[in-house]
Order: C-alpha cells, then structure tokens, then sequence
C-alpha cells in the first residue's frame, strides 16, 4: 500500500536557511504601516470635526440671520375733508407727485354759497356793532341834555319857592315846579341807564358776535380750499383707479395711496434670544429675494419696545393656566446705507443678517 505524502499546511513558514522567528519577524514588517494609518485616520476625523464645528460656532457667533423680514415704506391713505361729488381726476396709478400737487378735485359750488353766507353774515355783524356805538354816543348826549333841562327846572323851582314864601305866586304854581324837576331827575336817570346798557353791549376788545361771525367766514373759506385734494408728501399714486368723476366723496374714506419710494427700510423680525446683544448702529447685510446675488449695505437703527405678540390687536392671554411656551419674536428696523441701487417696493421678502463684530 502507497504510503500518502503529506503536504505543508497553509500558511505555515517553510524554513530555508533561517529560523522560524526571523520568517514571522519578516511576515509582520507590512502589517505596521496600514495599523499606523489606521491610528492616524481615527484622531484626524474627530480633529476635523472640532475644528469644523469650533470655526462654524465662531463664525456664527458673530451674525444672526432671519427671513422672516420684509421691505417697507411710509403710505399715506389720502382721504377727503370735505363731502362733495368728484368734479377732476388729475393722477394716475404709478404717478411720480410732489407735495402740494393736486389728486382731485371736489364739486366746489355748495362752498363758494356757504362762504357768501358767511360773508354776509360777518358784514351783517359789522353793522350791529356799529349801530351800538351809535346808540353809546347818543346816549351821552342825552344824559347832556337831561342835565341842562334839569337845572333849568331846578331853578325855575327856586324862583317859584321863593315868590310863595313873599305870597307872590300860588301852592299850585309851585307844586308844578316840584313835579317838573322830578320829571327831569327821572329822565336824567333813564339816560344815564340807556348809557351804562350800551356801553355794557360793547365788550372790550373784538366783539362776540363779530368773533363767531368771523370763524364762521374762515371755516368756509377753509372749507373751500379743501375741495381741492393735494398731496401732503412726494410719493407714488397707488390705488388711484378707485377715482371715477361723479363718484361721492365721504369724510375720513381713504381715496387713494401715495408711498414714499425714497425712504424704504427693513423691518425684521428676530427671535428674542438674537436680540439680546443688538445695539443701534451694528452693521447689517439685506438680501432682497427679487434681486438674487445683490447685497445691500444696511445698519440697525433701532430695536422694538415689544414683540410683535404685544402689538397684536388680540394679545395672548396665558393666565388659564394652560400655558405653552412659544418663541417670541422681536421687530428690528435695520435702514439702507444711502439710498439703494434698485428699486425697493412696499412688501418685498428680505433675508437680514446683522453682524456684531463691526471690523
């Protein structure tokens, strides 16, 4: 029977001129390189992980961001003083006005008749202020003429006494003397009173019925310059196609809208944790999102007294006890550095970023 060869294990060291130890040492020489890079790997990702974190938490430290932001401007609802149908229509949606230029104008005739009556009515007042210094004056010439009739009286009372006491004249003759100075005493007495009536009906100063006559002239004539409706700022018309000729005009109804196009500023609303370090003046960065790429230069001028919560026309109440704490948000206005390059329109999404290190 053919005895069986046996073969080498797999793996096992053949031995040729050297020890088995120097066969391992020489077997183990590669394997220390990939065990070193395999070290090295291990503390370079976590290395590169603090370091990415650390650089991201610096960086982001030094600005905050929101897009809860948008662009806003002054707009002005003009509305009317006056009620009256409109008579003109002298502007257009998108027009470019200055101040004082007219909008439109009110049907201006029941004006013009209420400020005749009001000018017949400060004539009409003029006249009865003039008839009391007329009557004043001749008051003082009655109470002159009264005097001298009652001293003519007063001495033809002393001859009369005197004839009676020589039984010259009669008892009678001398009580008529008696009764025709109290007659003169009494008509003295009425004129000085008519004097002391009149001068009492010409106050000091501008007379009363003069004063209200004399409002009642200013407010037609005010009444009447306002049927022509001008703009109380420069600014661009909106909402202008509301105005139809013939159309009535109510007191306090909003006509149409001017916006103050050159004095746009941001209105952002951030957290309230991002706003505890924000000052007035921090520089701030504005991405308005219909023109992409572009980066407006801006700066905080100031910061809400409240959050936006606060100012809502239904504030929330948390006292039922059935409170849910929610992040409040706070609004910042941040303006443009000069006036910007592009257009900026009442409403446009804004993406604001402030950044506290102001180097």
């Amino acid at each position: 029977m053919n005895e069986m060869k046996q073969e080498p294990l797999t793996g096992a060291p053949e031995v040729v001129d050297g020890s088995t130890a120097e066969v391992a040492k020489s077997a183990a020489g590669p394997r220390v390189p990939r065990r070193l890079l395999r070290n090295v790997l291990l503390l370079i990702v976590p290395l590169l992980l603090v370091i990415g974190l650390g650089y991201y938490w610096l960086a982001s430290g030094g600005k905050v961001s929101t897009d809860d932001a948008a662009i806003k401007q002054d707009i002005v609802s003009v509305s009317a003083q006056v009620n009256g149908p409109i008579t003109q229509v002298a502007v257009r949606n998108g027009q470019q006005v200055k101040q004082g230029a007219l909008l439109f104008r009110i049907d201006p005739a029941p004006y013009r008749v209420a400020l005749e009556q009001a000018q017949a009515q400060f004539a009409a007042a003029n006249l009865q202020n003039q008839l009391l210094r007329s009557q004043q004056s001749g008051t003082g010439g009655d109470i002159v003429g009264s005097q001298a009739d009652l001293a003519i009286k007063q001495r033809a009372l002393a001859r009369q006494s005197a004839l009676l006491k020589q039984g010259f004249t009669t008892r009678s003759d001398y009580d008529d003397a008696v009764s025709e100075v109290r007659k003169s005493e009494t008509d003295l007495a009425n004129a000085r009173a008519r004097a002391a009536n009149a001068s009492a009906a010409i106050a000091p100063g501008e007379q009363p019925n003069i004063a209200a006559a004399k409002a009642a002239l200013d407010k037609a004539r005010l009444d009447l310059s306002r049927t022509e409706v001008r703009a109380p700022m420069d600014g661009t018309i909106e909402n202008a196609d509301r105005l139809q000729v013939g159309q009535a005009v109510v007191i306090g109804i909003g006509m149409l809208s001017l916006v103050r196009s050159r004095q746009a500023w941001v209105e952002a609303n951030f957290k309230e944790k991002d706003v505890g370090r924000m000052v007035p003046g921090l520089k701030a960065k504005v991405e308005v999102d219909a023109y992409p790429g572009v980066d407006f230069a801006a700066h905080v001028q100031s910061i809400g007294a409240g959050t936006g919560s606060e100012f809502a026309i239904l504030p929330a109440q948390n006292a039922n006890g059935n409170w849910v704490k929610v992040t409040q948000r706070v609004p910042v206005r941040i303006v443009f550095d000069g006036d910007p390059k592009k257009p900026m329109i009442a409403g446009l999404s804004v993406n604001a970023t402030v950044i506290f290190n102001k180097s």
